[in-house]
């Protein structure tokens, strides 16, 4: 393995805005801003939107879909649960 062409793995800082979140990982990610973490070194820190504390299967806060309503839906939108047949017909 060529070491000049492998991306620095080094520990960075994930932030999770909605949440309030951090936690700290290796990761290749890069950052032009920093944080200072509690064991009093800088870390690049890497804002994401969703992480475990904010994701609604992780929290529990997950909707659950009505299945059955959205197929009624679907019949009353595009005709009901019967097939037309040219059997049916007289002719």
């Amino acid at each position: 393995m060529q070491q000049d062409k492998q991306p620095d793995y080094r520990p960075v800082v994930f932030r999770d805005r909605a949440a309030g979140y951090a936690f700290l990982t290796r990761s290749t990610a890069t950052s032009d801003r920093t944080i200072d973490w509690d064991d009093g070194e800088t870390y690049p820190v890497v804002d994401v939107e969703i992480s475990s504390e904010s994701h609604p299967f992780y929290t529990g806060k997950a909707r659950t879909v009505d299945s059955e309503g959205r197929i009624a839906q679907f019949e009353r939108r595009f005709g009901g649960g019967e097939q037309a047949s040219g059997a049916d017909k007289d002719g």
